[in-house]
C-alpha cells in the first residue's frame, strides 16, 4: 500500500481551507435557525426582508409584547425585560429588567425623553437613550389600564375609579376626577390642552388637563374595549354594545357608528385609510373614516400590519400576510409566514414588524 505523504505547507493549506469551509457551514446553519422568515418565501410578494434579529433570552422566556415609538422598538418578554432596538436596522440598544418576574407591567410610553410605564402599582421612568431607571414611585391604589403623560402631569387610573393627575416634575399628586357613576376607567388619552379617558360603562369623557373641570361627555351603550384614539378632531373606539364609534373631540357629537353584530373583546387600530377591527367570528373589517361604511371584511384576518397607499398588509390567523386593496375592496396577494405568532401595527411608515415566542424579529418593507 502506497503512502501518501504531505508537505507541512500543504497539510496546513487543507486544514486551512477545510477550518473555513467548516465555519462557512456553520455561519449558514446559524443564519437559517436565526431567521424567522426566509427569501424564498417573499418571492413574487412585493416584500422584502429589511433585517432580521434573535433577542438573546434564556430558553424559558417568551417574547410577549412589541411596542412602536419614535424610532425605536421596545421588546418586553415574560420575564419583564425590555429589549431595545433600533426599527430602521434592528440594532440593539439596550436591556433591562425593570421589575422582578411574575408582576404585570402595563403600557410602555415615551415623553420628553423618557420612558414611563405601570409596574406592578409603580410608576417607572426610563432614560430612553440607555434603559438606565430614573424614578420609581409607588402608588396608594391599583392600575386599571396603562398611564398616559404631556409636559405637565401623569395620568392614571386607579382601582378608585379615580383618574388621578401627578405633577410631572415631583410626582406629587395635584387633583383626581371620576366619572359620575363612579365606573372603572378603561384607557387614557393625554394632550397639553385636554385629556380622555373612558369607562367600562360607556362613558368617554373629555377634562382640562390642568384640572379636573369637565368639558363633555358621551355615553356608549356598553363597556369602552382597548383605548380610545384620537385622529385629527375624531376619536374613535370599540364599544361592548357592538358598535364602533366616531365622535367629535372638540364637542363629544355622536358621529357615526358602525354595526358589527358580535360582542367586541378588542380595541380597533386607526390608521391612514381606514379604521380597522376585529370582530369574533367574522375576522377583520375595514371601516370608511368618514363615513362608517364597511370597506372589506377578511374573515380570517387578525389585525393591521401597516399601509402603503391604497394596500393594507393583514395578519391572518392562519400566519400570512394577506395584502388587501383598499380601493378595490379586494384581496390582491397572499404569503405565508407560518412561523409568526408576535406582531405590532405600524402606524408611522410602511415597515412590518412579525416575531415569534422565542425572540426572533423580523422587519419587512413594500418594494416600492
Amino acid at each position: 500500500m502506497k503512502i501518501i505523504k504531505l508537505s507541512k505547507r500543504v497539510f496546513f493549506a487543507l486544514a486551512i481551507l477545510f477550518t473555513c469551509t467548516f465555519f462557512i457551514f456553520l455561519s449558514e446553519v446559524h443564519a437559517v435557525f436565526y431567521q424567522l422568515i426566509t427569501p424564498e418565501q417573499l418571492q413574487d410578494s412585493g416584500l422584502r426582508i429589511v433585517w432580521q434579529h434573535k433577542l438573546p433570552i434564556v430558553e424559558a422566556e417568551r417574547l410577549k409584547q412589541i411596542f412602536i415609538i419614535d424610532n425605536r422598538i421596545y421588546v418586553l418578554t415574560d420575564f419583564n425585560y425590555i429589549f431595545a432596538l433600533d426599527r430602521d436596522n434592528g440594532s440593539p440598544m439596550f436591556n433591562r429588567q425593570f421589575i422582578e418576574t411574575g408582576l404585570p407591567m402595563q403600557g410602555l410610553a415615551v415623553q420628553n425623553n423618557m420612558l414611563f410605564f405601570i409596574a406592578g402599582n409603580k410608576l417607572i421612568e426610563a432614560d430612553v437613550e440607555t434603559g438606565e431607571k430614573i424614578s420609581s414611585k409607588e402608588l396608594e391604589f391599583g392600575i386599571t389600564c396603562p398611564a398616559a403623560r404631556n409636559n405637565s402631569f401623569f395620568y392614571i387610573a386607579g382601582t378608585d375609579k379615580r383618574l388621578h393627575a401627578l405633577r410631572a416634575e415631583d410626582r406629587v399628586k395635584i387633583f383626581k376626577v371620576a366619572a359620575e357613576n363612579e365606573s372603572v376607567i378603561t384607557s387614557i388619552l393625554a394632550e397639553e390642552d385636554f385629556v380622555y379617558f373612558s369607562t367600562d360603562a360607556g362613558n368617554v369623557i373629555c377634562i382640562t388637563s390642568s384640572g379636573p373641570k369637565r368639558l363633555w361627555e358621551f355615553k356608549a351603550g356598553g363597556a369602552v374595549i382597548g383605548p380610545i384614539v384620537k385622529d385629527g378632531d375624531a376619536i374613535y373606539f370599540a364599544s361592548k354594545d357592538t358598535h364602533v364609534y366616531r365622535i367629535n373631540s372638540l364637542t363629544g357629537k355622536f358621529e357615526w357608528k358602525y354595526a358589527t353584530g358580535q360582542l367586541l373583546d378588542k380595541g380597533l387600530t386607526v390608521a391612514k385609510n381606514a379604521v380597522y377591527q376585529n370582530i369574533p367570528e367574522k375576522g377583520l373589517v375595514a371601516i370608511s373614516k368618514k363615513q362608517g361604511k364597511i370597506i372589506w371584511q377578511l374573515s380570517e384576518g387578525v389585525d393591521l400590519l401597516a399601509e402603503l397607499e391604497s394596500k393594507a398588509y393583514i395578519l391572518t390567523s392562519s400566519s400570512k400576510i394577506a395584502v388587501m386593496d383598499n380601493e378595490k375592496a379586494q384581496r390582491i396577494h397572499i404569503v405565508h409566514v407560518p412561523l409568526v405568532s408576535r406582531h405590532i401595527s405600524n402606524l408611522l411608515d410602511s415597515k412590518i414588524y412579525l416575531a415569534d415566542e422565542s425572540g426572533r424579529i423580523s422587519c419587512l418593507e413594500p418594494i416600492k
